[in-house]
């Protein structure tokens, strides 16, 4: 299943995925990306061939339409729940810092 290959996801696997909630091509993805990161994450036409391979071959994403050399995806169910995964993943992570920076915190007075 995908979620051995990707135990975790990189910020620009995360918000590739994100992007692909909506249909959209190579070079919608990438202005997307840039746009909901606030410009913080970028991602090279390299890296998003790469990684839309990747995310296809594992059934991540799914291809919608091929004009010419220009072909358009949308996240599956598996893609959404890796999505999900990740999330959560981080929240727990925030979770445990807000926790233990509490007790070191209350510790220091």
């Amino acid at each position: 299943m995908a979620r051995e290959k990707f135990q975790t996801l990189t910020e620009q696997m995360f918000y590739i995925l994100l992007a692909l909630e909506e249909e959209c091509c190579g070079v919608d993805i990438m202005e997307r990306v840039q746009q909901m990161s606030g410009g913080r994450v970028q991602v090279g036409p390299g890296t998003l061939y790469t990684l839309l391979d990747r995310f296809l071959q594992e059934g991540m994403i799914r291809q919608t339409r091929s004009e010419g050399r220009k072909r358009s995806y949308i996240l599956t169910e598996t893609g959404r729940e890796m999505l999900e995964e990740e999330v959560r993943r981080l929240v727990r992570q925030l979770e445990d810092f807000k926790r233990i920076y509490r007790r070191k915190g209350e510790q220091e007075r």
